[in-house]
């Protein structure tokens, strides 16, 4: 007897009972029902039970009559193969319900290889340099498959030991899987290397110094950390819109100390020089001398005067210089004290008359 899957269901006769069993008689005992049989069958172990295949059982349920399929595999049992091997056991009058066949699943846990790889990038979390599990990237000695596992098997992948070298990058973890209903837990051991990795802007083409970076000129990629040189990784949209301090070529990392700020003034350029303070505002043509970004202070040349005057960077093509306005003096009053002089003796003329 067997069941259609990937690999043929051996009939397991080694587990038949060899005592006829009593028979299911439709009149024997009215107060039992007629066992009815399933389209779909779940078993969590190894063997097909009578009781597995059929409602209403009764006594005949913990006869083994198949060997179940391989773990996370369904097959496929004809009706009238199951009917002979239950009427062999003395399991009669089953109600087909008309079903041409049946489908018998073994359950299972799974495990897949991402599951695995995420349980090694925790056990390393924050050791020895490496950063959060996000970030680890990790690469195994043998290729990782995915696992299946008895349904039973229902405990945690815990980790058990570990050990990371730094200077190599070099892993050794193991892990265990507690098993339910007496089942010896499952180990498990991982090899490999890890690295720590940062998502980072990638230049797409060469780019010349004081170039300006388009969207397009950037792609985001996660790469080893160590590639930055310690430096801070620059952002998609720090990069945009920002100029390279020097040439760079296609496929480079970009830190943040590759950018600066765009230069809005370039040497020898013609300019717009604004003159302003409080209620005045002038502009006219000059010559920068520098270059220099928004805010940045730089020397132009007045073309009108000739003369070279020193301003802000305020916009593309243009430098303010701020009109320095004398402030009003101010005046501390003063005691003005004038000098009178008191002769030591009055004229004659000024002495007064005796009365």
């Amino acid at each position: 007897m067997t069941i259609r899957t990937a690999r043929p269901l051996l009939f397991a006769a080694a587990l038949l009972v060899s005592t006829a069993l009593p028979a299911f008689a439709g009149g024997a005992d009215d107060q039992i029902a007629a066992p009815v049989l399933r389209a779909t069958v779940n078993v969590s172990g190894d063997i097909v039970r009578v009781g597995d295949l059929i409602d209403n059982a009764g006594a005949a349920a913990q006869v083994a009559v198949y060997r179940a399929p391989d773990l996370g595999t369904t097959g496929v049992l004809p009706t009238a193969q199951v009917i002979a091997v239950l009427r062999a056991h003395q399991v009669i009058g089953v109600d087909t319900r008309n079903i041409k066949e049946v489908a018998v699943t073994r359950l299972a846990r799974s495990l897949s290889s991402h599951d695995i790889e995420l349980a090694v990038a925790q056990a390393l979390e924050h050791r020895s340099g490496l950063g959060d599990a996000a970030n680890i990237s990790v690469s195994f000695d043998q290729a990782v498959q995915d696992l299946k596992f008895d349904a039973a098997m229902n405990g945690t992948l815990a980790p058990t030991g570990s050990r990371f070298d730094p200077r190599t990058g070099r892993f050794d973890v193991s892990f265990e899987i507690a098993g339910g209903n007496g089942i010896a837990p499952v180990r498990l051991r991982y090899t490999g290397s890890a690295i720590d990795t940062v998502e980072v802007p990638v230049l797409t083409r060469n780019i010349d110094r004081n170039e300006l970076l388009r969207s397009g000129d950037l792609v985001i990629e996660r790469r080893p950390r160590a590639e930055l040189g310690g430096a801070e990784a620059a952002s998609r949209e720090l990069a945009v819109g920002m100029q390279m301090r020097r040439p760079a070529r296609a496929g480079q990392a970009l830190k943040a100390t590759d950018l600066a700020k765009p230069d809005l003034v370039q040497r020898e350029q013609t300019i717009t020089i604004i003159y302003q303070t409080a209620g005045i505002y002038l502009t006219t043509r000059g010559k920068a001398l520098d270059n220099g970004s928004e805010g940045d202070v730089v020397n132009v040349l007045n073309l009108q005067s000739k003369r070279t005057v020193t301003g802000r960077v305020s916009g593309r093509g243009q430098v303010s210089v701020d009109i320095a306005v004398p402030k009003p003096a101010q005046t501390a009053e003063a005691d003005v004290t004038a000098s009178v002089s008191v002769p030591d003796r009055l004229p004659s003329s000024a002495t007064p008359k005796a009365e």
